[in-house]
């Protein structure tokens, strides 16, 4: 196993891929450098002296400039390392080639194919509260399904409680009407139940025609101030919903049938290195077998934007792409907060010093793709291969807002470690085998055998063999923990 990488011949620090101590001395490009102090795993070591505002190049990027001068065989952190990013940026389209020579090779997943032509993963059935003060209501409906049937013939009996759904305005009403109406759209969902209050600002009547066309069998609503038993009322309609969910049975589906989001959440110094590759050369797969992805996570993909501005499939998507920065950007500056304040404590500790460093391991979670869909907050994918999502890095809100754009999965990396889940299958990928051994009931794969001589090509064949499983039934460890939340973004004022 090797200790210590050099991701790209340009760069002038290596990262440590185990805790080094000091005085060992590292091979690399033909020099040998001796190390000056301890340096943990995933941490960054410098290959050469760097005077003062230096620039720090890992991936073959500048990450940042370092604050003092620098001797060969120093730790670089965020004590010593700083963005040189700032302010609001113009962008000029320089498109790249973004050809992938993957052939198709015709492999299936067992799954819920739904009257409306969408493809499930799942057949569960959904209680959702269009407002946050019927969330007993639904909690309390769920258990009593889930008591009375045992969830026979079906995967999951779940309630989603939220707090949302009235003393809203303007955008923050409408997302809250968009996720909602998504969610109950959702081909992972046999059936639904909206249960509304009946005084909200999300009113059950305007909700139901926001809807549009949906099945009427098998989505049915429940407004609480108009009848004398909720609970009663709303089991007689969850019992006629379970009866024709716990009918539906999985038949092979392709995998362009398939609709991933990409997402990471307590990144490491191996984040880059080993799991977000893996995802990307997963979603280069599954976009050349006709699938699509989405990648999210806006304020991170400050720093590496024109690399994913650059393979844009058109002058038209890449300026989608430039309004899904600069406004985001133009979000943090108009609450008078910093642009660039990333990454968090966690991403420190775990190796990240500056949010380039950050977003260049973010964006690798992409593949190389082309950018063919650029989708705002609560907007579903129509467009098949890899597309860009508008949500902030807050890992709940974004994993709902790619769930709710029509992903029936999403792929977690992390480097630190997370229990949680969205309404969807939540599979959580870590960079490092500690990680994966202290946490075997977060962790559903382990990439940090990327670094432990476990080749890539073998590596990505067990991960889509894993979605397979996945995508036919297997579950998540979030599922069995019963981790499954939303969280719906909120810019503006409370009522």
């Amino acid at each position: 196993m090797d200790r210590y990488i050099q991701i790209h011949p340009n760069d002038n620090v290596a990262v440590a891929l185990a805790d080094l101590p000091a005085g060992e001395v590292l091979h690399l490009s033909g020099r040998d450098v001796a190390l000056r102090e301890a340096i943990p795993v995933g941490h960054k070591i410098a290959l050469a002296d760097l005077n003062e505002l230096d620039q720090v190049i890992k991936y073959g990027y500048p990450i940042g400039h370092v604050l003092r001068r620098v001797q060969s065989g120093e730790w670089i952190n965020e004590q010593v390392l700083k963005t040189s990013l700032e302010g609001i940026q113009s962008y000029v389209y320089q498109p790249v080639k973004t050809e992938l020579t993957i052939p198709a090779d015709g492999r299936t997943f067992q799954g819920y194919r739904r009257k409306n032509g969408l493809c499930g993963i799942r057949n569960e059935i959904w209680i959702l509260p269009t407002v946050g003060c019927v969330n007993g209501v639904a909690n309390r409906l769920a258990e009593r399904l889930q008591k009375e049937t045992g969830g026979k013939g079906v995967e999951a009996i779940r309630a989603f409680p939220h707090n949302y759904g009235c003393s809203q305005l303007g955008d923050d009403h409408e997302n809250t009407r968009k996720i909602l109406r998504n969610m109950v759209l959702h081909p992972n969902a046999g059936g639904v139940l909206v249960v509304g209050l009946g005084c909200e600002n999300n009113q059950p009547a305007a909700f139901r025609e926001f809807l549009g066309d949906y099945d009427t069998e098998r989505v049915r609503f429940l407004v609480c101030q108009e009848v004398a038993d909720e609970e009663e009322v709303g089991m007689q309609l969850l019992r006629e919903i379970y009866a024709l969910a716990a009918a539906d049975v999985r038949t092979e589906q392709p995998l362009s049938a398939l609709r991933v989001g990409l997402k990471c959440g307590g990144s490491d110094g191996l984040s880059g290195i080993t799991a977000n590759p893996l995802v990307g050369r997963f979603s280069d797969y599954l976009v050349t077998q006709g699938g699509t992805t989405i990648l999210t996570e806006v304020p991170e993909m400050f720093g590496a934007e024109t690399m994913l501005m650059n393979r844009c499939a058109s002058q038209d998507l890449f300026e989608k792409t430039v309004r899904l920065i600069n406004d985001f950007k133009d979000y943090f500056i108009r609450n008078r907060q910093p642009v660039y304040e990333n990454p968090s404590p966690g991403n420190k500790a775990g190796g990240i010093s500056t949010l380039e460093e950050k977003s260049l391991g973010c964006t690798q979670k992409s593949g190389q793709s082309a950018v063919c869909g650029v989708l705002a907050y609560g907007e579903q994918v129509e467009i098949h291969g890899l597309n860009l999502l508008s949500a902030p890095g807050n890992d709940l809100v974004a994993s709902t807002a790619l769930a709710a754009a029509g992903c029936q999965l999403v792929l977690f990396t992390t480097g630190r470690g997370t229990p949680f889940g969205t309404f969807v299958p939540t599979l959580k990928v870590s960079t490092n085998s500690r990680l994966a051994q202290q946490k075997p009931g977060w962790i559903d794969f382990n990439a940090g055998t990327l670094v432990e001589g476990e080749q890539m090509e073998d590596a990505l064949e067990r991960f889509i063999c894993r979605i397979q499983d996945v995508a036919s039934g297997a579950v998540t460890r979030n599922e069995t923990n019963g981790y499954s939340d939303i969280a719906i973004f909120k810019t503006g004022v409370t009522l």
